[in-house]
This record gives structure tokens, sequence and C-alpha cells, in this order.
């Protein structure tokens, strides 16, 4: 797949077909494919927590905020959560360039995600003191992200930016995600 296709269709996702696990061996696959991403300093300073099917997957699942912009939509309902996560950790004492580190990881494993037709959904939106907690997150390390993984099963589309600039994404009647996005004309300010 042309990589610009790859990127297109990399939209976060947030219904998942549970009868479609993903294995714990996908959710390695996904954590090697960050570990091999570019790092800061090549400090390579990021840890993985890996969450496959089962009761802790559930548990975390309830520590997690889903699409804030779709005010009448509570998240994924039975038979459309996620079957795995990655807990993105960083040092405690962590500085600015992990937080790009963290990025790039976890956007790695979301276009990893999509070259299978897997969904992924990157949040921070999850109990910042339950979630570290139930998966007894090193006293060295912060948990800054928490990513959703599962076989996709929703409908996501690029839209055009409404005229009024206003961003949020929404879903239509038929429970197609649109997602909207400006011109790169209207994002380019300079060329020399």
């Amino acid at each position: 797949m042309d990589f610009h296709a790859l990127v297109s269709e990399a939209r976060t996702c947030r219904r998942f077909a549970e009868d479609k696990p993903l294995s714990m061996a996908d959710l390695e696959w996904l954590a090697d494919c960050a570990r091999l991403a570019p790092s800061a300093r090549n400090a390579q300073d990021l840890r993985f927590i890996l969450v496959g099917p089962g009761e802790t997957c559930t548990r975390l699942f309830a520590l997690t905020r889903w699409a804030g912009a779709l005010k009448d939509w509570g998240g994924p309902q039975p038979g459309e959560r996620p079957t795995g996560f990655i807990a993105l950790l960083l040092p405690a004492k962590g500085n600015d360039l992990h937080l790009v580190d963290a990025g790039i990881a976890a956007q790695t494993m979301q276009l990893a995600a999509a070259s299978r037709g897997w969904g992924c959904c990157i949040m921070q939106a999850f109990d910042h003191q339950a979630a570290p907690q139930l998966l007894a997150v090193p006293a060295e390390y912060a948990m800054t992200l928490v990513l959703a993984f599962g076989a996709a099963n929703e409908k996501r589309v690029l839209a055009p930016m409404p005229t009024t600039g206003n961003a949020p994404y929404w879903r239509d009647a038929q429970g197609v995600h649109y997602v909207p996005k400006r011109e790169l004309k209207d994002l380019v300010l300079a060329r020399y």
C-alpha cells in the first residue's frame, strides 16, 4: 500500500470486532515496530506494558474515556470493545524529548496496526491513578498513553474542513465516523 494511503486510512478507531481478538503475539509485533522507530539521542527510554484479551483488558477498558466530541455516545459497547492495549511508559523524571518519543512510538504502532487492517485508538483519557496501579507500573516510570487495539469494526472517512473551521469529528445516522482535515494549502505558511 502507498504510504500516503496508509496514513489516510490510519484514522482513530473506536469500535472493534471483539469476536476477532488480537493475540499477545500481535501486540508484541506492534511494540516491536515501535521499538525500531527513531528515538531522541537513541536513548530508547520508553517501556511498554502489553494487555491481551482477558480480565485485565476488561478492567483497563473500564478506566478509559472515549470520544469526548461525541457527547451522545458512551464509548464502545459490548461486542465492539478493544481486545488489547499497549501502555506507553516514560521515565518518571523524563523530559520533553521523551514526549516526542512517545508520539513517534504511538504513531508507529497506529500505522503498523492499519497496515494489517486493525484499529487503534491513542488515548490519554484514562484514569491516571487507577490504570498504573492496575498494571503495576514501576515507580521509576509514568504511564503517558494507552493505545487500544482490535480488529477495526467501523468505517472512518476523511472529510473537508467545515467553513466554520471547527474541527470536531462526527458520525452520521449510519454510524460512519467523519474526521475533518484542513487542506494542505491552508497549512503551508511559506515556501522558499
